[in-house]
């Protein structure tokens, strides 16, 4: 039954993750309940939906084509945030962890819910000619990539 509720909360993950984002909101609170230790939880939640990631992008290609130039910074901000995420992880106590993980969720429920909103004023403030647009955008990519 655990093997069932783990492959069910995947297979719901990766779903929702084509859909809109999000699926670690499924997968991740399953591996807790089954007993999973938070920190490998998260480990496992996000070595297993690599590949929907990597797929999506992928797919979409086509769409990033010219994207290149402003593409970079936004990749190597990731690849920052990403390893200072991982380094967090690993130095700090499965208690820590636990105690911060409810506030991490929270804050992507937030996101999830004000994505839409979040993005009509970006887009607002990209067309005014911002200059603190692009670094916001950096600062925003490198944060996400640490959670």
């Amino acid at each position: 039954l655990q093997h069932l509720a783990a492959g069910s909360a995947a297979v719901g993950a990766g779903l929702i993750n084509a859909v809109a984002g999000g699926g670690t909101l499924v997968s991740f609170p399953v591996l807790t309940a089954l007993g999973v230790p938070a920190i490998r939880a998260n480990a496992t939640n996000t070595v297993a939906l690599c590949p929907g990631y990597i797929g999506g992008t992928l797919a979409q290609r086509k769409d990033l084509a010219g994207l290149q130039r402003s593409l970079r910074p936004q990749l190597v901000a990731a690849m920052l945030g990403g390893l200072s995420g991982s380094i967090l992880l690993t130095v700090s106590s499965e208690a820590v962890f636990r105690q911060i993980v409810p506030f991490l969720i929270l804050a992507a429920c937030l996101l999830l819910a004000t994505q839409d909103r979040i993005r009509r004023w970006l887009s607002a403030r990209s067309s005014e000619g911002s200059g603190t647009h692009a670094v916001a955008e950096l600062v925003s990519v490198t944060a996400a990539s640490v959670y």
